[in-house]
């Protein structure tokens, strides 16, 4: 198959979860024999922290300045292409789906990579500029990186005939048990963008259990974290790492927390990519608590759950035994079930069930918000 993809970014992985996510799902595409063409808009925030140039053989990267100039390649793309896809948070969202729609390919699939966001600004009013005006009703097939109500609410506020999960997930060949570094090295570590959404669950489960722990080491990675942040003599910091610094950061400390953006928590069954990263890198995570966490990993055996700062000061005074063993249960779960080529393997499944449906080339006017 030839999938043909417009989203926000696979270049670089600075301050969005997109790329990761795309690399991983694209490496796997092209193992299994199939092409893909990635269109992005260069954007000068993404270029200048531009950690990928090339997307291997049988992938191609579009990098174009704006939509004018994108379009014959866009258009000549579309007519090669089995699978025609457009992404939340595109620049071009909306001409890119009128593009894709007017043109009929095989298969069109709007991907929803933050499906909650979408809903929370859709239930405030505000209509996210990704959207195409219509809606999602025209397009054959609506994935949604949540699973759970949020597929209903695709389809009943963005008028999706067919809504779909396809979760997060990572790539074994990039996220693997690394090496320690000194510069990383903490008993817990935290790796993410900053997010004032996040910030309540960060202080509760790793600046106070700094507070209370003067002597160990705490480790934060990632960008955008602002000057007036809490930080304690203990707290170390590592500007934003690209992916292939991850298994390092990760080997370096005994735990690390995952902490989820507060859409995605309220609406659950929106595993982050970082849960699976971590876990492949064979570091044990302590997790804040969402519905369906229990779905992708085993809560006490698998994950650590932390509720309150005892839950993480607990978690710090765990064995290195029992530490090992939540780790490598992890481990073994995300590579059963949660690598880049299962869910390469559930995309061309959904795609491929496209082709069964009788009504898949019929075209509806879809809801509003």
């Amino acid at each position: 198959m030839r999938f043909v993809v417009f989203g926000l970014t696979v270049s670089s992985s600075w301050g969005n979860g997109h790329a990761t996510l795309w690399r991983g799902l694209i490496h796997a595409l092209t193992t299994l024999g199939h092409e893909v063409a990635f269109f992005e808009r260069d954007v000068p925030y993404y270029a200048d922290a531009r950690d990928l140039t090339e997307l291997g053989e049988r992938a191609e990267l579009v990098l174009y300045p704006d939509w004018p100039t994108a379009l014959p390649s866009a258009r000549a793309a579309i007519r090669r292409a089995d699978v025609a896809m457009v992404t939340s948070y595109c620049p071009d969202g909306p001409l890119a789906s009128e593009l894709i729609l007017n043109m009929a390919p095989p298969a069109s699939v709007f991907y929803d990579l933050d499906t909650p966001v979408t809903l929370a600004r859709l239930s405030a009013g505000d209509w996210p500029a990704y959207l195409p005006p219509s809606g999602l009703g025209d397009f054959d097939l609506v994935l949604s990186y949540t699973g759970g109500g949020a597929l209903d609410a695709l389809r009943e506020r963005l008028g999706a005939r067919r809504a779909a999960p396809l979760y997060g997930h990572v790539d074994p060949a990039h996220h693997r048990v690394g090496k320690p570094t000194e510069a990383f090295r903490g008993d817990l570590s935290y790796l993410g963008t900053y997010a004032a959404d996040r910030q309540q669950a960060l202080e509760a489960l790793f600046i106070e259990p700094a507070r209370r722990r003067s002597r160990e080491r705490f480790v934060i990675g990632g960008s955008g974290y602002p000057a007036a942040f809490p930080w304690t003599n203990n707290i170390f910091f590592v500007k934003h790492l690209p992916p292939a610094d991850h298994p390092s950061f990760f080997a370096s400390s005994r735990l690390t927390l995952n902490v989820t953006r507060g859409d995605m928590a309220a609406m659950g069954y929106c595993p982050s990519g970082r849960l699976f990263e971590a876990a492949a890198c064979g570091t044990a995570i302590i997790s804040d608590w969402w519905e369906g966490l229990d779905a992708f990993f085993e809560p006490g055996s698998e994950i650590l759950i932390g509720r309150t700062s005892d839950d993480s000061v607990a978690a710090l005074d765990l064995s290195e035994a029992d530490v090992g063993r939540i780790a490598s249960a992890a481990r073994e779960r995300v590579l059963a079930e949660h690598t880049s080529a299962h869910r390469a393997k559930e995309l061309l499944e959904l795609v491929r069930g496209l082709s069964a449906a009788p009504e898949t080339r019929e075209r509806s006017v879809a809801c509003g918000a």
